[in-house]
């Protein structure tokens, strides 16, 4: 499946520990994988972290982990599932990876960038889980480095509802779950590589790179 991306980034919820196996399936391949993870907010708010390399994403799994309540319910939730590099189950993760960690959003975002991170809230046009939602406004001095719309939405009416969009960066994804949904929304950017820190520039709008557009296919 040719999806044509030049860029990916595993996000999954409160957890990194599938990033590993997928930067070892792209080796060689030119695609370029960003570890990350989706962390929940102690006030409900979905905020992607995304990481230089797996090593800084790892740590911050280790915090999220320690603050997380409760454990799975797979009769409810279904099977939280670690593979490897070629899709075979290597754990089940009992840790309640759907619920809210207790950190508030201020300090996830520190977090974050302690290990030199990128902050993005997530899905902010959403009713659940979007800063917006949740909190009505982004807090001052909160260092986001940038906000996702989701895909179901288009910048416009985004920046129409939320005055405060304006002074972020945009971007879209297609945040799939299943695989057929992989690049069903992209985010265009100028950048000199598909790379963390061309990414991070062009959050940034620095030396000549920026967020293009955003698509949905």
């Amino acid at each position: 499946m040719d999806r044509e991306l030049d860029m990916i980034a595993i996000c999954d919820h409160n957890s990194s520990r599938n990033a590993s196996a997928t930067l070892r399936a792209a080796k060689g391949t030119g695609l370029t994988v960003i570890s990350g993870m989706e962390i929940t907010s102690s006030e409900e708010v979905h905020i992607l972290g995304l990481f230089p390399t797996d090593r800084e994403a790892q740590a911050v799994q280790e915090e999220v982990y320690a603050r997380l309540i409760g454990q799975n319910q797979e009769e409810v939730f279904g099977y939280q599932v670690v593979v490897d590099e070629d899709d075979q189950v290597e754990d089940l993760d009992q840790r309640l990876l759907i619920g809210a960690t207790t950190l508030s959003c201020e300090r996830v975002v520190k977090l974050i960038h302690d290990f030199r991170g990128l902050a993005i809230a997530s899905h902010v046009d959403r009713q659940g889980f979007g800063i917006f939602s949740q909190l009505g406004f982004i807090p001052p001095g909160l260092k986001l480095d940038g906000l996702e719309i989701s895909k179901r939405t288009d910048e416009e009416s985004v920046l129409k509802r939320f005055p405060q969009s304006k002074d972020y960066s945009l971007i879209t994804s297609s945040d799939a779950h299943y695989l057929e949904d992989i690049g069903s929304a992209v985010t265009v950017a100028k950048m000199a590589e598909p790379s963390f820190d061309e990414l991070g520039k062009a959050l940034q709008n620095l030396e000549g790179r920026k967020i293009l557009e955003l698509k949905t296919r």
